[in-house]
C-alpha cells in the first residue's frame, strides 16, 4: 500500500493497494489496522471519552435517580459502570490484538453469512441511536426557543443530522478533532446541572435524605445502565483496533465506559432526584439551564451521534463486503432521521433495556470464541474461509439472548451479566470441540 500521511483527513480518504489497483478506505472497515496507522493511547482515550460524554446517558440517570435514594443509586451506579466498564475493556483488548471491527470478528465466530445477522442487528441499533439523538435535538432545540408544531423540530432534525453524516465520513480522524472540541463543552453543562442539583436540595446532607418518587428494581436499573452503550460498547473494536497494545485499548475503554459513562449517568440522577423530575428536558427547564444547555449539547451530540455513524458505516461495509463504509453512512443516516422524525427519542428506557439484553451476548461469543479458537493468531478476513452459518455461535448467542430476555421479563438477576457470562461460556466449550478449526484460500 502506498504511503499516506497520518494526519490525512476527508471523507475520502484512500490510497491505491499494494498492486497499484482501487482505492481503499484508509479507516480499514474490513481489514486489520496496520501497525503504521496504530494511534496513541491519548487519541483512543479522547475518542472513546468523548464518545460517553454524552447527554442521553443522563437522560437514563435522570430516568434512574428519582427510583432510589441517593446511598442506593451510588450501589446501583457503582455495580453497573463495573459491568459496562469490564465488557467493553474485554471487547476493546480483542479489537487492538486483531486489529478488526467487532463486525469482521462476527465472521470467524458466527460464520460468514451468520456475521451477517449480527452486523445487521449492531448496525441497526447504531441507527436506531443516531435516530434517538437527532430527536432528542429537534426537541430540545424547540424547547429552547419556544417552537410549537412538527415542522420547526424536523428542520432541525434534517440538518444536524447531515452535519453527523458528513463528521462520520471523515472516519476516525474527523471524530477525533470533534472529540477534543465537544467533551469539554458537556463537561461544563454536566458539572453545572450538578452544583445547581445539590444546591436545590439543601447541599449533600439534603440529597442524601431525598427519599424514592418512583420504583425500579436494581436489575432492570443496571441493566438501562449497560444498555446505555451495550450496542456501542460490544463495537468498541471499531475504534479501540487503532490503539498500540491491548492493554493501552483496555484502559481507554475503562476511562470511557465505566467512568465516562458512569458520570454522566450520575449527573443525571442528581439533577433528578434533587428536583424529582424524571424528564431530563424537563429538569433542565427547571433548573432555567436550557437555552446554554442548548449551546453546550450540540457539540457533544454531534460527536457522538457521528461515531454511531461510523459503527452502523462499518458494519454495513461488513455485510456487503465493500471497501468503503461511506454508502452505508449514508444510508444509515437516513433511515435514523426517519426515525427521528416519527418520535423515537420518546421511547429511550425501553430501547436501552432491550439493548441491554440482546446485545452483550454478541461480545460474550466473540470473546469466547477467541479464548477457545484464535489465541494464537487468526488468519487475515480476506483469507478466511469459514462456515456459511456457524452453529456453534449462533447457539451460543441464541441461548445467551433467551436467557437474558427472560431474565429481564421475570426480574431474574442482571440480565446484562448473565448474558455475557453464558454466552462466553458455551463459545468457548462449543469451540473447544470443533475438530475444524479454520481454511485459509
Amino acid at each position: 500500500m502506498n504511503a499516506t500521511p497520518r494526519g490525512s483527513t476527508g471523507p475520502t480518504t484512500t490510497a491505491a493497494d499494494e498492486n497499484g489497483g482501487a482505492s481503499i478506505d484508509l479507516d480499514f472497515p474490513i481489514d486489520p489496522v496496520p501497525p503504521s496507522h496504530r494511534r496513541s493511547f491519548f487519541s483512543i482515550a479522547v475518542v472513546l471519552l468523548g464518545f460517553t460524554i454524552f447527554v442521553p446517558t443522563m437522560m437514563a440517570g435522570a430516568a434512574i435517580g428519582p427510583s432510589f435514594s441517593f446511598p442506593n443509586f451510588l450501589v446501583v451506579l457503582v455495580l453497573g459502570s463495573a459491568v459496562l466498564g469490564g465488557y467493553v475493556a474485554a471487547i476493546g483488548w480483542l479489537g487492538a490484538k486483531t486489529g478488526l471491527t467487532s463486525v469482521v470478528m462476527n465472521r470467524y465466530a458466527f460464520g460468514t453469512g451468520g456475521a451477517k445477522l449480527a452486523s445487521l442487528l449492531l448496525g441497526g441499533t447504531q441507527v436506531g441511536w443516531f435516530g434517538v439523538v437527532v430527536g432528542s435535538i429537534g426537541e430540545l432545540t424547540a424547547q429552547a426557543f419556544g417552537w410549537s408544531g412538527w415542522g420547526p423540530r424536523a428542520i432541525v432534525m434534517v440538518i444536524v443530522a447531515a452535519l453527523m453524516i458528513v463528521t462520520a465520513a471523515y472516519g476516525y480522524e474527523g471524530m477525533y478533532w470533534v472529540s477534543l472540541i465537544s467533551t469539554p463543552l458537556i463537561l461544563i453543562l454536566a458539572f453545572w446541572v450538578c452544583f445547581r442539583a445539590v444546591d436545590h436540595a439543601g447541599g449533600i446532607s439534603g440529597l442524601w435524605n431525598v427519599q424514592p418518587a418512583t420504583a425500579m428494581g436494581l436489575g432492570a436499573a443496571i441493566t438501562t445502565i449497560v444498555g446505555t452503550f451495550a450496542s456501542a460498547g460490544t463495537q468498541a473494536a471499531n475504534w479501540t483496533r487503532f490503539a498500540r497494545s491491548g492493554s493501552q485499548a483496555a484502559i481507554a475503554a475503562i476511562i470511557g465506559f465505566a467512568i465516562g459513562n458512569g458520570l454522566m449517568i450520575f449527573f443525571g440522577a442528581i439533577g433528578a432526584i434533587s428536583y424529582q423530575q424524571a424528564d431530563f428536558i424537563v429538569l433542565l427547564l427547571d433548573m432555567g439551564l436550557i437555552f446554554w444547555a442548548l449551546f453546550l449539547l450540540f457539540g457533544n451530540y454531534w460527536k457522538s451521534n457521528a461515531d454511531a455513524a461510523y459503527a452502523f458505516g462499518v458494519a454495513g461495509a461488513e455485510m456487503f463486503n465493500k471497501a468503503s463504509k461511506l454508502p452505508y453512512i449514508v444510508g444509515g443516516g437516513i433511515i435514523g432521521t426517519v426515525l427521528a422524525l416519527t418520535g423515537v427519542h420518546q421511547h429511550i428506557i425501553s430501547y436501552l433495556v432491550l439493548l441491554g439484553v440482546f446485545i452483550p451476548p454478541v461480545g460474550g461469543v466473540l470473546l469466547g470464541d477467541h479464548l477457545a479458537r484464535w489465541t494464537v493468531g487468526r488468519p487475515a478476513p480476506r483469507d478466511f474461509v469459514g462456515p456459511v452459518v456457524r452453529w456453534q455461535g449462533m447457539v451460543a448467542y441464541g441461548v445467551a439472548a433467551l436467557v437474558a430476555y427472560i431474565s429481564n421479563e421475570r426480574g431474574w438477576g442482571v440480565p446484562p451479566v448473565q448474558g455475557i457470562l453464558i454466552a462466553l461460556v458455551l463459545a468457548y466449550i462449543l469451540g473447544r470441540q470443533e475438530s475444524t478449526v479454520v481454511t485459509v484460500r
